[in-house]
């Protein structure tokens, strides 16, 4: 893996979640929080999962100190929500794009709370992981949205490329 593709990946990625915001901004705040009987919950609920999640994994990636994940109650509007989404994307993104091959190469050693020991796996493998959850969340949302009467769209990789 290299980093001009892990980068690619990334914009995609947020491209992506800024879509899926567009999308949400059609919604109310009460829909936003109301309780869905479905993995996470509420469109908050996933919304700030995510962004915890790959809070966590930038920071191991870093060799910083864990943080606590964001607790979703914390953040009871979309634009409560969407401001710390904003500011922690534009970390993560500065972040990659101070990558370069031989980082992506680099192993990470992370203590994850469904291991009993540490994992150990290349940067780009917990990067293009971070992807791969995006997606696997916004998959979830867009139903949700879909419900509420939100317009939702297309997130496939190559539609994205092809816009580009």
């Amino acid at each position: 893996m290299n980093a001009d593709a892990i980068r690619t990946l990334h914009d995609y990625n947020y491209a992506l979640h800024r879509k899926i915001w567009a999308c949400i901004d059609h919604i109310t705040d009460a829909q936003f929080v109301e309780e869905i009987d479905y993995s996470l919950g509420s469109i908050r609920n996933h919304m700030i999962h995510v962004i915890s999640v790959d809070r966590r994994w930038i920071m191991g990636i870093r060799e910083q100190a864990a943080v606590a994940h964001l607790k979703p109650a914390d953040y009871p509007t979309k634009a409560a929500a969407r401001a710390i989404w904003d500011e922690i994307e534009t970390d993560i993104l500065a972040y990659i794009q101070t990558l370069d091959d031989a980082q992506l190469e680099r192993p990470v050693t992370l203590k994850v709370s469904r291991q009993a020991a540490p994992i150990v796996h290349p940067a780009w493998q917990i990067l293009v992981h971070m992807v791969n959850h995006g997606t696997d969340h916004r998959a979830q949302v867009l139903p949700i949205l879909h419900r509420f009467g939100a317009p939702t769209l297309e997130q496939d990789f190559m539609i994205y490329l092809w816009a580009r």
